[in-house]
């Protein structure tokens, strides 16, 4: 069974989506580390904007620090917004639209969302699912039963679904922040094209994470049919 896992042919899958996720956290760091040394105009710390554009759209949000680096997050379920350190106390022009982009999320809660309900309800499957997928796979693989293969697969495909539901979310999240800091007082044409830049880099990990998920969904579905021609022939 473990061999699978060194499977030279799962390279063909995967080396594509791969690819793509380092170059999206290559962009990301770079973006982040060029704008996060620029400061912004009004010199407000990313926890004063977080105030501030969350005032603007009627909301009273807790604000807290979380450790780790770009490790931003909104939680809907304490209706909290968490910033990491570096960015909650910084000035820079990177914070502004990471801190915009948390608050596209809290907004995107408070009207009720739709994608960001769904994305809510496939956490538990896609937590589960993978590892379910992984254990029913290999059992049917090691007894020859092709139904159990496929039904790890059902399993497994919760992973992927959970990724292409939050594209939509982490898209609508940052043309919400690009919005909310072109109607504000807060920042110049240049710092929200700068912003910009930093959201689209993070967005395109998302895309690569629905990659990743969709090239191994795609490498047991070719393991299946092999093994069901063979047994047709």
């Amino acid at each position: 069974m473990f061999g699978f896992y060194f499977d030279p042919l799962y390279l063909l899958f995967a080396a594509p989506a791969m690819l793509l996720a380092f170059a999206a956290q290559w962009l990301v760091s770079s973006s982040y580390n060029k704008y996060s040394k620029i400061r912004n105009a009004r010199n407000m710390s990313g926890e004063q904007v977080a105030a501030y554009l969350m005032r603007a759209n009627g909301l009273n949000l807790p604000v807290r620090t979380t450790s780790g680096n770009l490790s931003d997050h909104y939680d809907p379920r304490d209706k909290t917004l968490y910033l990491s350190q570096g960015v909650a106390a910084s000035s820079s022009v990177a914070s502004l639209g990471i801190v915009a982009h948390e608050v596209g999320h809290a907004v995107q809660d408070a009207q009720g969302y739709g994608p960001m309900r769904l994305r809510a309800f496939l956490v538990a499957p896609a937590n589960i699912g993978p590892w379910v997928g992984y254990i029913l796979f290999f059992i049917g693989l090691a007894i020859n039963a092709t139904g159990l293969i496929w039904v790890g697969i059902a399993f497994f495909s919760a992973s992927l679904a959970f990724a292409v539901a939050t594209l939509p979310v982490e898209l609508n999240a940052s043309t919400r922040a690009i919005a909310m800091l072109r109607s504000s007082a807060l920042v110049g044409q240049g710092e929200v094209d700068a912003a910009q830049t930093v959201l689209r880099a993070a967005a395109l990990t998302y895309v690569a994470a629905a990659a990743q998920a969709l090239s191994t969904l795609l490498y047991y579905v070719f393991i299946a049919l092999n093994l069901t021609g063979r047994r047709r022939d």
